[in-house]
């Protein structure tokens, strides 16, 4: 049971962190989620004239922002709230495809360290029913069984740690492009139902 634990879960578990952490940290690049194409585009949307010009970049550019952007304009024959409401569906929709695989590392962090201990606590039951069976103990034969046990737990922990801190760190940045594309998205309906009132009159 400790070598399953020791070969076996905890390298698998240490590969699948590794590969979100990487999966994740490519994802999230900021020009990614909000390019600077589309922002500036936005800038430059003044009125409705300028919608096409921003709908056309979106397309050139696919990321979360250029799909809410596009869900905006698709809803700006409506009212507004009603835009704001089908916006905010879609944003929700796209923080989701920005969390997916954040639960995974959220996992590991609670099950590497407990994986770690399930295989000391085996080990050290292993080495103390042998200590039990030949009646006779041997000091540094035990104590270099339990240094080997303890590999475990340091290997949980050492899957864990940067586990946590890629978690942490990627959860904080979702928040900050979560933040940044609805204030870029309010912008945009700010100024285009502006216009359209300024038009109506």
């Amino acid at each position: 049971m400790e070598a399953l634990v020791l070969y076996v879960l905890l390298p698998l578990t240490s590969i699948v962190g590794l590969a979100f952490i990487i999966e994740r940290g490519l994802a999230l690049r900021w020009r990614k989620v909000v390019p600077p194409e589309v922002e500036a585009a936005i800038e430059s949307c003044q009125s409705r004239a300028d919608v096409a010009m921003l709908e056309r970049v979106c397309r050139q550019k696919p990321s979360p922002l250029s799909r809410l952007l596009l869900t905006a304009m698709e809803h700006l024959d409506r009212p507004q709230g009603e835009t704001a409401d089908a916006l905010q569906t879609r944003a929700r929709h796209e923080i989701v495809r920005l969390e997916r695989g954040l639960v995974v590392l959220e996992i590991i962090v609670g099950i590497a360290p407990l994986l770690g201990l399930v295989g000391t606590i085996v080990g050290m039951m292993d080495a103390f029913a042998e200590v039990g069976t030949s009646g006779q103990i041997d000091p540094a034969r035990l104590a270099h069984g339990i240094a080997l046990i303890l590999r475990a737990t340091l290997a949980g922990l050492l899957i864990a740690i940067p586990a946590l801190i890629a978690w942490s760190y990627y959860t904080k940045k979702v928040e900050m492009l979560a933040v940044e594309m609805e204030t870029l998205c309010d912008e945009f309906l700010r100024r285009q139902y502006r216009t359209a009132e300024v038009n109506d009159r």
